[in-house]
């Protein structure tokens, strides 16, 4: 499919009829040009979410390593631990209760845990709203690449400064792995997980992304203000207008609760 052809099934929500085609770094290549179709257009890039680095759902999804894609001003929203998403936009949506790190200025190359610190603005629980293109989320690699990384929709809760949780890269990613959360539907429990999960913390997630997006060819390297979803803490549900979810972390993250219309 051409760039076109994906950003058409994406503003429309149709399915594809057919897998990509590509291979994966083709798809980061084709990913690109749509990237540049929607800048043209007038929307602005607000971050990255990195996808696949819960090792536990690899098997699940028949994906075996973190793929990242656009987060746009499209699809970013605040709240203070109360949000509303809409998901009439989105292709057969799931949630997904994250980790979100924001980014005080460019990391230098190959950074260490605390370098990475050092580069951090703020922590925030997230729910990133995920969606495929593809008939019930049966897909390869590639077309998750090509369709966006997955991303619909990205809700960042309450924000806490980076040095008020720890005094290094070190001690944060300690406390953000050992961190548990408890997905419900409607106050019912369906799921829970550990930072740990992926790639045992989100600033070894964060670490391993900034690697990739620096060696992919035409990519934009990470800027102060880009807000960055790390990645899954349990596998993905999925969602439907009139549902209330909320993720109760045990530590170092506030409480998000996410209403859907």
């Amino acid at each position: 499919m051409t760039p076109q052809t994906l950003l058409a099934h994406y503003d429309s929500t149709a399915l594809w009829p057919a897998p990509c085609g590509l291979t994966v770094d083709a798809a980061y290549q084709s990913a690109l040009q749509v990237r540049a179709l929607r800048v043209a257009r007038g929307e602005h890039p607000r971050g990255y979410k990195i996808g696949f680095t819960n090792r536990g759902i690899w098997e699940r999804y028949q994906v075996f390593a973190p793929i990242w894609g656009t987060v746009w001003n499209t699809t970013l929203s605040f709240c203070e631990g109360q949000g509303e998403v809409p998901l009439a936009a989105a292709c057969q949506p799931r949630i997904e209760p994250e980790a979100v790190l924001c980014m005080a200025c460019t990391p230098p190359p190959a950074p260490s845990i605390n370098q990475l610190f050092d580069c951090l603005e703020w922590v925030a629980p997230g729910f990133e709203v995920v969606q495929s293109h593809m008939p019930e989320w049966k897909f390869a690699a590639a077309d998750t690449v090509a369709d966006g990384g997955l991303h619909a929709h990205l809700l960042v809760g309450p924000r806490v400064p980076a040095r008020t949780l720890a005094r290094d890269g070190e001690g944060l990613e300690a406390l953000l792995a050992a961190s548990r959360v408890r997905l419900h539907r409607n106050g019912q429990e369906v799921d829970s997980g550990a930072g740990a999960n992926v790639l045992d913390g989100p600033l070894h997630a964060l670490q391993h992304f900034l690697q990739a997006l620096r060696t992919c060819p035409g990519s934009t390297d990470l800027v102060a203000g880009d807000v960055i979803t790390t990645g899954t803490w349990t596998d993905a549900w999925p969602v439907k207008p009139g549902e209330v979810w909320s993720a109760a972390f045990s530590d170092v993250l506030p409480r998000l609760d996410v209403a859907f219309r």
